[in-house]
């Protein structure tokens, strides 16, 4: 065989190797996509449950949509080939990260959901309180789970959003009686805690709702005293119901949205004036928006979605700004009131004075 005909023959048998190569070769990477978006003053699902219910207190009509917005993650073990991993990279819907940014340490999946759910779970306490808050309407304290460590005694018995209603018939009033009283038994030993379930109405239990959870203590590995694995925090107790009945969805970003969803729900005047308005960012207490994660998948989410406008934190403006949808305005946001501001700008047909996200 001629050395030319030779020379190409092994380059071609080596780039077909290198291609079959980069198909079967995994590499440690996950993908984000848009996700669904879910009108907070709307329906949840075809049966008509709502994403924001409330009951004992008047409520009023809406209109238009205030749509929070999620992310699609791959799992835990999703291993895409390397050829996944540079299609992703050159799609505008696909964004590519390394795994350990969505599973830090060896996360496992059931260890993100668990996650996700505990700071969903307090987002909605924040977003209840802020928008109380706002319309001035008096809300109470009460003692919450904040989180449960996995693998520890209480997990999968206890759960964020819980209320702590008493320690072996102690009534807590206090973050700081939890421990004291978990730490006064051995390791080993069994400690009862009286809960009302994150999902029922903490301060008005129906009858069955509360119950007694029996945890047997472990042993700190920092103090080697008696442990259950909770962190507490003091939480807020409502004059009345407010229910947040999402299913399958996680994290904290949500806040800002369901905290507009409310106020529109609990005031005559309709916030959105008709239009299509979808955002995201997370909440506290005060009504302050911080950033998230994922940005620039959800506002491809909203455009599709058919938002006109998006609340996007202030944070997240200069990412969101590379690569903003046509048809989609960016509304900068940095407090619960910015957004009500905007609002009320929208309502009146004043977008060229709504406050825009620039690249910079």
């Amino acid at each position: 065989m001629p050395r030319r005909s030779a020379t190409m023959l092994a380059a071609t048998l080596l780039l077909i190797a290198l291609l079959c190569a980069s198909v079967l070769m995994r590499v440690p990477y996950s993908e984000l996509s848009p996700g669904p978006t879910y009108n907070t003053l709307g329906a949840q699902d075809k049966a008509g449950t709502p994403v924001i219910s409330i009951s004992g207190h008047q409520t009023y009509p809406t209109t238009g949509h205030l749509n929070m917005t999620t992310v699609q993650v791959t799992g835990a073990d999703y291993q895409p080939s390397l050829v996944s991993v540079v299609v992703g990279w050159l799609r505008d819907d696909v964004l590519v990260v390394p795994h350990d940014t969505l599973y830090p340490q060896g996360q496992t999946e059931q260890q993100s959901e668990q996650q996700n759910a505990e700071q969903f779970a307090s987002s909605q306490d924040s977003a209840k309180t802020a928008a109380l808050t706002e319309l001035g309407i008096p809300i109470g304290n009460e003692v919450n789970v904040a989180a449960v460590v996995a693998g520890t005694p209480a997990d999968g018995k206890l759960h964020a959003g819980d209320r702590i209603v008493a320690v072996d018939g102690t009534a807590i009033t206090d973050m700081n009686q939890v421990a004291d009283l978990v730490t006064k038994h051995a390791p080993g030993e069994n400690v009862v805690f009286t809960v009302v379930p994150h999902d029922k109405d903490s301060m008005n239990p129906a009858p069955g709702d509360e119950s007694q959870v029996t945890i047997t203590t472990g042993k700190s590995p920092q103090s080697g005293k008696a442990m259950v694995g909770i962190q507490t925090q003091t939480g807020h107790s409502y004059p009345f119901k407010i229910d947040i009945g999402l299913q399958d969805v996680g994290g904290p970003s949500a806040g800002l949205m369901f905290s507009l969803g409310i106020i529109d729900k609990l005031t005559p005047t309709n916030l959105t004036g008709g239009e299509f308005v979808a955002g995201t960012g997370t909440i506290d207490d005060k009504g302050n928006v911080g950033p998230i994660g994922g940005i620039s998948m959800k506002v491809i989410a909203a455009r599709d979605a058919g938002a006109k406008f998006f609340f996007t934190p202030s944070d997240n403006c200069a990412e969101a700004s590379k690569n903003t949808p046509n048809g989609l305005r960016l509304v900068k946001v940095n407090t619960l009131d910015d957004a009500l501001k905007a609002l009320g700008q929208i309502r009146a047909g004043q977008d060229s004075a709504l406050a825009s996200c620039t690249a910079s």
